[in-house]
């Protein structure tokens, strides 16, 4: 088995460091990149899609990326992180919740659970079976019509209420605070503040399909988010959240495999693939937080369509 390369680890460092955080999906560029470019590379998706941690140079270097992404994210929202943290003792202590940062750190534990649960207990085997340069590129391309058909479900939910159709039910809300919907869609523009658990949980529960190569983790959350009715802005931020302990926990967990046989001979590419991974994430998510608090997924989505749909002709049609 070849070693890891400090070219190969820089180059999969920046691509990790962007690829997590844009809607695009990280692992299924960490599988189809190698698969493009062949020759030496070639090795990298076959461990991707068959070792584990403990026995792949590549997977144990891909567990570091994971934590110097996570602490990007928890350095650019260090004061959020401080003020979540800190509301989370206040209710544990009160047992109650009375503020909005003491709902966002519950909001984020119950997003947080089906995601960790699912990732623990099958992130092997769905990495196993779908870590393929063809499955990654089929899964990237629904990426794309996923990311498309949220844009599009919003936009109908803005229409609907700038020109209401009266019912009886109009402007109600349950007891859980789910203003009334149509269909999966909430027509009203809503805060974090007014998110309901139930549909944080749901939203966690959509994290489960960026276990597939080609689904973004950030895209199907923030879709998620759209249609409950948050915007651009608040969706990106709760999504950025809700990553940030699932990328740590992943990273931390597996971390203890770099002292193993598997990360003893890529010390150094570790390092410099960490650097390149934390700058491209941080820088990244610098953007990501400006750029969607005016603009929307839809470039995201005509991305994957185009380039998963020309990597399904290379994969599928040239083997």
């Amino acid at each position: 088995m070849s070693d890891l390369t400090y070219m190969q680890s820089i180059v999969t460092g920046l691509l990790q460091g962007v690829t997590e955080l844009f809607p695009v999906s990280s692992l299924g560029h960490s599988v189809l990149v190698p698969a493009v470019i062949g020759g030496s590379w070639k090795h990298l998706v076959t461990e991707s899609a068959s070792s584990t941690s403990e026995q792949s140079p590549y997977l144990a270097f891909i567990v570091a990326l994971h934590v110097a992404t996570a602490g990007a994210l928890l350095v650019f929202f260090r004061s959020d992180w401080i003020r979540i943290i800190r509301a989370l003792a206040v209710s544990l202590r009160s047992r109650t919740v009375t503020t909005s940062d003491e709902r966002l750190a519950w909001l984020l534990i119950i997003g947080t659970i089906p995601v960790g649960l699912t990732g623990f207990l099958l992130e092997h085997t769905f990495r196993t079976l779908f870590a393929k340069p063809l499955a990654a590129a089929l899964f990237l391309t629904l990426n794309g019509v996923i990311l498309l058909a949220g844009e599009r479900l919003r936009r109908n939910a803005e229409a609907r209420r700038a020109h209401p159709v009266p019912t009886a039910r109009s402007g109600d809300a349950d007891a859980d605070g789910i203003i009334e919907s149509h269909g999966m869609v909430v027509a009203e523009r809503r805060g974090l503040d007014r998110l309901a658990y139930r549909e944080a949980g749901v939203i966690g529960l959509f994290q489960t399909f960026a276990l597939f190569a080609g689904i973004s983790r950030s895209g199907i959350t923030m879709v998620g988010g759209l249609l409950r009715g948050l915007d651009h802005e608040d969706a990106a931020r709760f999504s950025f959240l809700l990553a940030t302990p699932v990328i740590l926990a992943a990273g931390l967990l597996k971390l203890p495999t770099l002292a193993g046989s598997a990360g003893s001979h890529i010390h150094g590419q570790v390092i410099v693939g960490m650097l390149a991974a934390g700058t491209a994430a941080y820088l990244s998510v610098r953007f990501l937080t400006n750029y969607f608090e005016t603009r929307t997924l839809t470039p995201f989505a005509v991305y994957c369509l185009v380039v998963g749909g020309l990597a399904t002709l290379r994969f599928g049609i040239g083997g």
